[in-house]
């Protein structure tokens, strides 16, 4: 297997990866998981639990502080009594928090029912909010208040007792889960309210994996700067570029990197590999051989067609997220050659 194949099995998690290309190492960058201390937390997302009471905004601000740096930024707002799943970008990783307030999230939940109702009759209800549904924000909302459309992709009741429900709900970006619970018990003809929620999925983070409170982060910090141990700091942060297990990748040259961190498009004797899940006008992951995220780009072909490509614009870039100055210009080294 070659090294640059090894590098990237976290990342591609079990997805076959197409090598059309190769270069020798340049020496240039850092995997991932590997990078110098003030890089890697320049560079890296914390997976926070949200206790209840702050708002994301505030809970936000206070990583900030934790940490000594200059900006931070969530990837999805959750209300100041919800709890659970808040990735917290640092630094540079703000730059790839739309990539994840835009993705898939998962709830666990108590509904209170107001009155009594058979348990057939309540799961004949339950079941029909699946799939696209209509749905109004609430009053106290950030947005406009007019009937919109949002999926739910799979529910459960996981458990009943007396008037309370335990439910799980997983569902797209925008959803409102306490205007679930109230519209179900419209339904039912006898009203309800959601009486707790945690989030326990945004994108590819959960609770599984990485999940870690601020008094966790506050001694992992305390830890490395009274020590210097850093060991807890890279359990307690993860690199910027999990964020790509939701995404397909196209694996390009060190040579190609810093033309496209200075604006050029990706074109095809750049590309070294890519994941079987590319597709044409989908967003991918741009990456080095190290398997550090340079950029998000829109694919202008399927995976299939990538193989016999050997001239034009394979994808074109959406956002930059690599530094300028990890990679130098090869241009101007072939220049002055």
């Amino acid at each position: 297997m070659s090294n640059f194949i090894r590098s990237l099995q976290w990342l591609i998690d079990g997805k076959n990866l197409y090598v059309v290309g190769e270069e020798e190492d340049l020496g240039f960058g850092f995997e991932p998981w590997d990078r110098p201390e003030e890089l890697y937390i320049r560079y890296g997302i914390v997976n926070l639990d949200k206790p209840p009471g702050p708002t994301s905004h505030q809970v936000t601000t206070w990583v900030k502080r934790i940490l000594g740096v200059s900006k931070t930024g969530h990837g999805g707002t959750l209300d100041p009594m919800v709890t659970g799943v808040l990735p917290v970008g640092i630094e540079r990783s703000t730059l790839v928090m739309r990539y994840i307030v835009g993705s898939a999230k998962e709830y666990v939940g108590v509904m209170h029912l107001h009155g009594d109702v058979d348990r057939d009759e309540f799961m004949r209800v339950f079941n029909l909010f699946k799939g696209r549904i209509y749905q109004k924000p609430p009053v106290r909302s950030s947005v406009r208040r007019r009937i919109r459309t949002r999926t739910i992709y799979s529910s459960e009741v996981l458990d009943i007792e007396d008037r309370d429900v335990l439910f799980r709900v997983e569902c797209e970006s925008g959803f409102y889960v306490r205007k679930y619970v109230h519209d179900i018990g419209l339904v039912l003809g006898i009203g309800a309210h959601m009486t707790e929620l945690r989030r326990t999925r945004a994108g590819p983070f959960s609770e599984k994996a990485y999940l870690v409170s601020l008094y966790d982060l506050a001694s992992a910090v305390y830890l490395w700067r009274e020590t210097g141990d850093f060991t807890l700091m890279r359990k307690t942060i993860v690199p910027l570029e999990y964020v790509l297990k939701m995404y397909p990748i196209i694996v390009i040259k060190d040579s190609a990197v810093a033309s496209i961190i200075y604006g050029a498009q990706l074109k095809a004797p750049g590309v070294i590999a890519y994941t079987e899940d590319v597709k044409r006008l989908g967003r991918v992951g741009i990456v080095t051989k190290k398997g550090e995220l340079v950029a998000f780009a829109i694919s202008q072909y399927d995976a299939s067609e990538l193989s016999t490509m050997e001239k034009g614009v394979v994808a074109t870039t959406e956002r930059v997220v690599m530094e300028k100055g990890l990679y130098p210009p090869m241009w101007k080294t072939s220049k002055a050659a």
